[in-house]
């Protein structure tokens, strides 16, 4: 049986490029017949690297039958991964994001969760000695995924070491990271083509606190003004996908990557109390700007309160 290697919904560079690296992997190092594969649609950055690197898109799955062989990467979180998950056989976890717990397994599974900003990082240091055998186009997934996840070192999850493997990948493959992450960053910031649902769920994640559901999404992006001069669609909007997925509210974060600030669309007044518990900010309009707010993972979700 083929091993399926897959990230998290709406996959966003990590969740695309690591299945690709550790399906690679799997194949050619382990001897283990493997194949990515994708829960949606990969974001325009992703779609970038894929052609960058002239790397084959993953077919898209829904679920995954009774019995699947699969590695999840990139979460841990049942949340994000397909409903047949806990009948799937799950036969490893590497990921980078706090333990969700309700994952289950039919054996005792290798489970590898650090502290660094890229799942991609996790697997390099994995691979060890094998990385001399990686072809190009892995590396330069590879480095795409650790400059997107670090926001070309920007994020305050960017590790002395995630820095280190970049600059070894990139210096691999001759490559200037911030030309190379400018390029990565435009393709991110070209929005244009997708509605206001999509936007919003284009990089979101279901978190709940207290008896509050929220979907926490998060845009980042070199031409924040694209965005926001959208906001009054967007948060009609959000109303309309709150409703469809199950949640009480959806968050929007817009990240704003060269000045290193969030700005958030305060739509009603559970969004403003959440503004103002979570971030000590005083919105007075339906927008509101945090500075030094870049990360979902380490400063958004551990902080929200209502």
């Amino acid at each position: 049986m083929t091993t399926l290697v897959f990230g998290h919904k709406s996959p966003d560079t990590d969740s695309t490029g690591s299945p690709i690296l550790w399906a690679w992997y799997l194949n050619e190092i382990k001897g283990v017949e493997a194949k990515p594969v994708l829960l949606g649609e990969p974001n325009t950055e992703a779609a970038f690297m894929l052609d960058r690197w002239a790397l084959d898109k993953p077919a898209i799955i829904s679920d995954v039958d009774g019995g699947q062989a699969c590695v999840v990467v990139d979460t841990n979180n049942p949340a994000e991964l397909p409903a047949g998950i806990n009948a799937a056989d799950v036969q490893e976890i590497i990921d980078h994001h706090k333990l969700a717990g309700g994952l289950e397994t039919r054996a005792p599974i290798n489970i590898t969760i650090r502290p660094l900003a890229c799942t991609a990082t996790i697997m390099l240091d994995m691979i060890g000695n094998d990385y001399n055998r990686l072809p190009d186009a892995i590396k330069g997934a590879a480095l795409t995924c650790i400059l997107s996840d670090t926001l070309e070192f920007r994020s305050p999850t960017t590790t002395d070491h995630d820095r280190a493997v970049a600059e070894k990948l990139a210096a691999d493959l001759g490559i200037s990271i911030p030309d190379y992450a400018a390029e990565m960053f435009a393709a991110k910031s070209d929005v244009s083509s997708f509605s206001d649902a999509e936007l919003i769920r284009m990089d979101s994640k279901e978190y709940a606190v207290s008896n509050t559901k929220f979907r926490v999404s998060v845009l980042e992006t070199t031409a924040p003004a694209t965005v926001l001069d959208r906001k009054d669609s967007l948060m009609e909007t959000m109303v309309q996908v709150a409703k469809e997925d199950g949640v009480d509210q959806v968050l929007l974060f817009v990240v704003d990557i060269l000045n290193e600030e969030a700005t958030l669309l305060v739509p009603n007044d559970l969004v403003k109390t959440v503004a103002e518990k979570s971030f000590d900010a005083r919105p007075e309009g339906d927008t509101v700007v945090l500075p030094g707010i870049m990360s979902r993972k380490k400063q958004i979700i551990p902080n929200l309160s209502v």
